[in-house]
């Protein structure tokens, strides 16, 4: 039969997280079929030729063993996923039947009833027994699998070789240095971000909070509590909002920006430095800064210490509506095998979760040692509750640090404010 992949990058603003429909939890479906079309939703990156020519590659070999199959593959922004996805969990009709997700919503979607449990086929999948324990931990939610993890991810600094060598300035050792280097930058080079930073970059901005001793919430399980206005917290938003501005990153232009917007300006050449993940290494690398750039890892507070960074990555997940879960939770792990996140991390830089296959991947491409250093140094994840899905998409830390650097409101009351709504989205989980 025809080999064929329909590519289509969703760009329109979809409709905001208050007008989203409330999920049902009750849309499983009963059917099975072993022919048809598959719709899967992948996230759309900074440069996305790479990752479709992976993805066109494994769905080719799937339609090739599964006569009769056919798959449609949509990206959609990283930014409206949380609508997105959970309008698709009330409409089967017009849900995928397989989804890339952050590790980070894992339990929001699991409590709106939205993802399958494959805790069976996981565990007869023979590749399974080498995925990192903290990968596996990232689809699993009270003993029970929900996806297979497709890749992780941690941020570093990278810098502009060509720009510190003009003004004969050495890589930041600490949080203070960073600062005061991307000013010396802007006052020399006023072309020039000293460093690229965006008000809605949350996870750009969570190793500030981190590195100061600040934590987002304290607690476990099923119960926390928001500590985003503790003390030490206010420390690090202080340092991290006090890169806004026109010695730096001017509040209008950068307050709206997010991380993929950072990592542009960088790779296009606006900025000497940006806090990027190692899967931002494709998109760098096709930019104007090629053969012009390093990285170290994030410095912390301390002279020489790093910072700690938020231990991300993407999942993938079969939705409880699919009407062809076999045919799905193949594709996921087609997708998500040994040899596709091989691939994968040869066209992104995005770092593998098989334990096996990341060694290999860090043995043979030298960029990816500070961010391997960044991992073995200390990384944070977000609450393991359902309710980070609500907070992340009611965009509220991005509200609190563009409220600071506009200058609506000083660090204590928009902490407070941020403080408040985290606890309010915590208590409504129960």
């Amino acid at each position: 039969m025809k080999l064929s992949v329909r590519l289509v990058a969703l760009a329109a603003v979809i409709a905001t997280a208050a007008c989203a429909p409330q999920t049902s939890g009750d849309s499983s479906s009963d059917k099975d079929e072993k022919t048809g079309t598959l719709r899967v939703w992948l996230f759309q990156e900074v440069n996305n030729a790479p990752k479709e020519k992976v993805v066109e590659s494994v769905v080719a070999g799937f339609e090739k063993a599964h006569d009769g199959t056919e798959v449609t593959v949509e990206y959609i922004p990283v930014e409206t996923r949380a609508e997105r996805i959970k309008a698709a969990f009330n409409d089967p009709k017009s849900a995928p039947d397989l989804v890339e997700y952050g590790n980070t919503d894992t339990a929001g979607y699991v409590k709106d009833g939205g993802l399958a449990d494959v805790t069976e086929e996981f565990g007869d999948w023979d590749e399974a027994k080498d995925t990192d324990p903290t990968a596996r931990q990232s689809v699993t939610v009270d003993g029970k699998v929900y996806g297979a993890p497709y890749f992780v991810g941690v941020r570093a600094l990278y810098y502009r070789t060509d720009v510190f060598d003009e003004l004969g300035l050495e890589p930041p050792a600490s949080q203070a240095g960073l600062i005061s280097t991307a000013q010396e930058i802007r006052a020399a080079r006023p072309d020039l971000y000293g460093i690229a930073v965006g008000g809605a970059y949350t996870y750009g901005a969570m190793p500030f909070i981190w590195a100061h001793g600040g934590e987002l919430a304290t607690g476990k399980g099923g119960s926390y509590a928001s500590a985003i206005d503790t003390p030490a917290a206010r420390k690090g938003i202080e340092a991290y909002t006090s890169l806004f501005g026109d010695d730096n990153c001017p509040a209008a232009k950068c307050a709206g920006m997010g991380g993929n917007d950072t990592v542009t300006a960088f790779a296009s050449g606006k900025a000497a430095m940006a806090i990027g993940g190692d899967f931002s290494h494709a998109a760098i690398e096709a930019g104007t800064v090629k053969g012009k750039y390093a990285v170290v890892p994030l410095p912390g507070v301390e002279s020489e210490s790093i910072a700690p960074a938020f231990a991300g990555g993407n999942n993938l997940g079969v939705l409880k509506s699919t009407s062809h879960r076999t045919l799905a939770v193949d594709l996921m792990q087609r997708l998500a095998s040994k040899k596709a996140q091989g691939e994968l991390f040869d066209a992104m830089g995005f770092l593998p979760t098989f334990s096996d296959v990341r060694q290999q991947a860090a043995a043979k491409e030298p960029f990816l040692k500070p961010f391997v250093a960044t991992l073995a140094a200390d990384t944070k994840f977000v609450p393991a509750s359902p309710a980070w899905a609500q907070i992340d998409a009611s965009l509220v830390l991005p509200t609190m640090f563009q409220e600071v650097v506009s200058g609506k409101k000083d660090v204590d009351a928009a902490a407070g404010d941020a403080a408040k709504k985290m606890n309010e989205a915590f208590g409504s989980v129960g």
